[in-house]
């Protein structure tokens, strides 16, 4: 069986491509969360791996929840217990990995981002939008609430007003849109979203390695802890980035007026 997350590398930068489109790319009833699971952990691993790019093969993004699998809760075979076990056993684990991926992450979104595939994207630090794309928070047309993690996620991307008005209608919000609600930072042309993205990890990859990924936890920790609790978590990571190679070196550079070259630091 072909993998569902065919991963390449390209220096300090990895992408990620969900390669079932004819499954537009979903994301349940198959091996996808523990393919996500295992590519997490061996990133965060890897000292190397400073970006990450997400994005779908075929025309969609991802469809998010295989509706057709989902066909098997509505007898008496499968009871309340195993349905929530199921959740927590599976696509409720992606949220969680996401959240531990210490390196930024940019979904580069292709094509329709629907339901756990539009979560899916708020679950990156950034997004790039083909003018192909669409997002839909679209449980409430198969009679479902986001399970994934959405309720969570959306509000603190695009406000509490549109996250509301998209999950209680389920209407797909076009690229152009996303732009204006901040679901995404761009638009591209179809042909230039990759390019688009590698671009953007380039720029971000030429940064210090260690230094990326304690910005990474503090923005994330800054969504759920005070200021003054965030401010004691800074002082601590500064004092571990004063002490790094990454720091003298682009201290030393700035001084000789140069480009710092960061290494695998």
């Amino acid at each position: 069986m072909s993998s569902f997350l065919k991963i390449e590398r390209d220096g300090a930068v990895l992408t990620w491509t969900m390669n079932a489109p004819e499954m537009r790319n979903a994301l349940t009833g198959n091996s996808a969360v523990d393919e996500f699971i295992a590519a997490i952990d061996a990133a965060n691993a890897d000292p190397t791996v400073r970006v990450v790019i997400l994005t779908g093969a075929g025309s969609a993004f991802s469809s998010g929840g295989n509706v057709k699998d989902m066909k098997r809760f509505l007898g008496d075979e499968i009871g309340p217990a195993q349905i929530a076990q199921w959740y927590r056993t599976g696509i409720q684990r992606l949220p969680l990995a996401m959240q531990r991926l210490e390196v930024p992450s940019i979904a580069a979104v292709n094509g329709p981002a629907v339901g756990a595939g539009c979560d899916l994207t708020c679950m990156c630090d950034m997004r790039i939008a083909s003018s192909n794309a669409s997002f839909a928070e679209s449980f409430i047309r198969v009679g479902l609430i986001p399970g994934d993690g959405g309720a969570w996620l959306l509000p603190r991307i695009v406000g509490l007003s549109k996250a509301m008005e998209m999950s209680f209608t389920g209407d797909p919000v076009k690229a152009e849109e996303a732009l204006a609600i901040g679901l995404v930072s761009r638009v591209v042309a179809p042909e230039q979203l990759m390019d688009g993205a590698r671009a953007l990890a380039a720029r971000i990859a030429r940064n210090s390695g260690q230094i990326l990924r304690f910005s990474k936890r503090l923005i994330r920790e800054g969504q759920q802890q005070s200021l003054a609790s965030l401010l004691e978590l800074s002082a601590g990571l500064q004092v571990l980035a004063h002490k790094s190679p990454a720091h003298a070196e682009a201290v030393n550079a700035f001084i000789d007026k140069r480009e710092p070259k960061f290494g695998d630091a």
